[in-house]
C-alpha cells in the first residue's frame, strides 16, 4: 500500500531589506557624497573664484595651500589639538564606559545621560557656555582651552563606542584573572583592553575627527596667534573669498576617509593571516 506523496513546498526568497529602503539609503549616500563631487573637481580649476564646472586643470590651489604659512600653521594647530583631544577623550571615555558598565540603577543612567549632553545640545549653546567659562579661566586662544573644549564634545563618542564593545565582554574573565593573583590594574591592561581594543580604537578615531572638523567652538576660542584649519576655511569663505579652500576641503576629505578606512584594511589583513 502506497501513501500519496505530499507536494513539495516552494520557499520564496525573502529579502530582509525592502527595495524602497535600499533606494532611500542610496539617496542618502548620494546626498552626502554630492558636495565632494563638486569640491574635488573645483580644487583643480584654473579660475580665480569659485566656479563649477571648473575651467582648465592646474595644481595652483594645492601649491597655494602648501606654500602659504597661514594654511600650514592652521593645519598644524588642528593636528596638534585633534591628537591631544583624541588621547584625552579616549582615556576619559574608556574609563567612564568601564565604570558605568559595573554600575546599575538611576545613578548610572543619570551619569550616562549627563555625558551625552554635548551631543544633543545645540553647538552654539555649548560654545557660548564654554566661552563664558574660559574667559574667566583665561583659556581662550590657548592649546589647553581647545583641547579641553573639544574633549568635552568628543567623550560621548568614545563612551558609545567602548560601551558597545563592553556589551560582549564576559566579567567572569576578570574574576578568573583575580583568582590567579592579578591586580585590578593588571587585569584591565592584560584582559579587558585587548578584548575591547576595537571599540577604543574606533572611539579614538571619532574623537580625532570630531576635534579636527569642529568649527563652532573654534570660532569662539580663536585668537590672532592660534586658530585651527576649520576657522581658516571659514575665513576664506566669509572674509577673503579664497578658492584655496577647495584644495583644503579635498585634502580633509581624503585624510578623513583614509583615517576611517585604515583600521578596516588592517583588520582585514589580520583576518587573512
Amino acid at each position: 500500500m502506497t501513501t500519496p506523496s505530499t507536494p513539495r513546498r516552494r520557499y520564496t526568497k525573502v529579502d530582509p531589506i525592502p527595495w524602497w529602503l535600499k533606494a532611500f539609503g542610496g539617496l542618502v549616500v548620494v546626498f552626502f557624497i554630492l558636495p565632494t563631487l563638486f569640491v574635488i573637481p573645483m580644487s583643480f580649476s584654473d579660475a580665480t573664484t569659485f566656479q563649477f564646472p571648473p575651467q582648465g586643470f592646474t595644481w595652483r590651489l594645492y601649491e597655494n595651500f602648501f606654500t602659504n604659512p597661514i594654511w600650514l600653521d592652521s593645519l598644524g594647530n588642528s593636528f596638534l589639538v585633534a591628537t591631544l583631544t583624541a588621547v584625552l577623550a579616549t582615556t576619559v571615555g574608556t574609563a567612564a564606559a568601564v565604570a558605568l558598565s559595573r554600575l546599575q540603577g538611576r545613578v548610572a543612567q543619570l551619569v550616562r545621560t549627563l555625558l551625552m549632553v554635548p551631543i544633543v545640545a545645540p553647538a552654539i549653546v555649548v560654545a557660548v557656555a564654554v566661552y563664558i567659562a574660559f574667559l574667566g579661566w583665561q583659556l581662550t586662544g590657548t592649546v589647553l582651552g581647545y583641547v579641553l573644549a573639544h574633549t568635552a564634545i568628543a567623550v560621548p563618542y568614545v563612551l558609545i563606542s567602548v560601551t558597545g564593545a563592553l556589551g560582549g565582554f564576559d566579567p567572569k574573565l576578570l574574576r578568573a584573572a583575580a583568582s590567579l593573583g592579578s591586580s585590578p590594574a593588571r587585569a584591565f591592561v592584560r584582559v579587558t583592553m585587548p578584548l575591547i581594543s576595537r571599540g577604543i580604537l574606533t572611539g579614538a578615531i571619532f574623537a580625532f575627527i570630531v576635534s579636527f572638523d569642529e568649527v563652532v567652538l573654534a570660532l569662539f576660542l580663536r585668537s590672532p596667534l592660534f586658530q585651527t584649519m576649520p576657522v581658516q576655511m571659514y575665513n576664506s569663505v566669509t572674509v577673503e573669498i579664497d578658492p584655496t579652500i577647495s584644495a583644503a576641503s579635498s585634502l580633509m576629505v581624503v585624510a578623513v576617509t583614509i583615517i576611517f578606512l585604515l583600521p578596516q584594511l588592517l583588520r582585514g589583513r589580520v583576518r587573512r593571516r
